[in-house]
């Protein structure tokens, strides 16, 4: 029996579970109470794998594998069961050590689960790691023969294919040059188009598109768009913009534990709440240095709407003066990408400080931002541009509030700063 927890669990009813409403024939992939547990301990995991193999050909063996944690082990994956049926992508979430990639190696065959079920109906096209699946000594044109043979297609089918594979991945000039000399762009470009165009009734993809130009990116998601419509499609990804783009659900994986199963709004918003609350603490930084003796800094207001202006007031008390200074404010989204920056150099606006009290009053705006919470960071340099008498590193924040589907929809932000040197206003 399992022990019950006092926290609250973020999946919805079963009744609220149900990611189609086709017949079960069409549900590809089944996952029933999956868990895969590891050692941290090389000679033990070794030690536990020989007494795991000689347990399973030993019919008088006491030893059951999977029950239960031995010393030094741990759950990876901890009773994950989900269904996914054709015409579906499932987004799979969770910050890095999850349990995802080792989800997608058991459904792929590579590892098998300690505890647990897991059928796969149809031919199954995996992308997991970079470069997996490719003989690097073999030139990127074999290795497509080798992987359609893998998938138990015929000479004659791979050779009707393998020009709109080449075309796809864009690397016809190096397509008969050995793999290992292939950049990590290239290497998911034809990885991507083979597992893609060999029609699996099953995709699997682990991170395909954090590497590879935008252009890349945006055929990446017309076909998986177009392959929806006939196979079932797990896409894992740290970008919850494109999780949002692809994606007709969502799996929130937390220390190898179901967080969330269910849409993606909610997915998503349920992700960057946590994954916030987890990162306080972490980049966060105030530095001050000499010249500067003392600062005081704050933003108004921490509510705002899609257009409205944010204010940063400084003030700053000198050992002595910095002419030519500069000041920048970036803005972060909760992954932790700069979405906009204000800088006083591009803004043609000279910084002079003078020895004693300055107080500066800085006007953002208006912000073109997509709902959700943004940090902030305000760096002073000196005339070099490479000293930082003060940092403040997400220490604030702010909220544009918005429908929770938006949440991940950064528009180009239109900034027009003003800086006014004697602001009416105390701390």
């Amino acid at each position: 029996m399992k022990s019950a927890t006092s926290e609250q669990s973020l999946i919805p009813p079963a009744s609220n579970r149900q990611l189609s409403t086709q017949s079960d024939q069409e549900v590809l992939v089944r996952v029933d109470g999956v868990s895969k547990k590891f050692c941290r301990s090389l000679k033990k995991s070794l030690w536990y794998g020989v007494k795991d193999i000689l347990s399973e050909f030993n019919p008088f063996s006491s030893t059951v594998q999977g029950d239960g944690l031995r010393q030094g082990e741990f759950w990876s994956v901890n009773d994950v069961s989900f269904e996914l049926r054709r015409g579906e992508c499932l987004g799979l979430i969770g910050r890095n050590g999850a349990g995802k990639t080792t989800l997608l190696k058991m459904l792929n065959g590579l590892i098998k689960p300690d505890r647990g079920r897991i059928e796969m109906r149809g031919r199954v096209g995996a992308l997991i790691a970079l470069g997996a699946g490719f003989n690097p000594i073999l030139t990127g044109r074999e290795n497509i023969y080798v992987n359609g043979a893998v998938l138990g297609l015929s000479k004659r089918k791979i050779d009707a294919k393998i020009e709109g594979i080449i075309d796809f991945a864009d690397i016809r000039e190096f397509i008969d040059s050995p793999v290992q000399n292939y950049s990590s762009g290239m290497q998911v470009r034809l990885g991507f188009a083979v597992a893609t165009a060999l029609e699996p009734d099953i995709l699997l993809l682990d991170e395909v598109l954090a590497v590879g130009d935008a252009a890349f990116r945006a055929k990446c998601y017309n076909k998986i768009g177009e392959m929806q419509r006939r196979a079932a499609v797990i896409f894992v990804s740290h970008s919850m913009q494109q999780i949002s783009q692809v994606c007709s659900s969502i799996l929130y994986l937390r220390a190898g534990q179901t967080k969330w199963l269910g849409d993606v709004p909610h997915g998503v918003a349920a992700y960057m709440c946590e994954n916030a609350q987890s990162s306080a603490g972490g980049e966060r930084t105030r530095s001050i240095q000499l010249p500067v003796q003392s600062a005081l800094l704050m933003f108004t207001p921490t509510n705002l709407h899609f257009g409205e202006c944010l204010t940063a007031r400084l003030e700053l008390k000198l050992e002595s003066a910095m002419p030519d200074s500069s000041i920048r404010i970036p803005f972060y989204n909760p992954e932790g990408l700069v979405v906009a920056e204000w800088n006083s150099k591009r803004a043609g606006i000279r910084v002079d400080l003078v020895a004693g009290k300055n107080s500066l009053e800085i006007k953002l705006g208006p912000l073109h931002l997509g709902p959700g919470t943004y940090e902030i960071a305000l760096v002073l340099n000196d005339a070099t541009g490479v000293f930082l008498p003060f940092w403040s590193l997400k220490q604030h924040s702010f909220i544009v509030q918005g429908n929770i589907v938006g949440s991940c929809e950064y528009q180009i932000p239109h900034l027009d700063f003003h800086v006014s040197r004697e602001p009416q206003w105390k701390l």
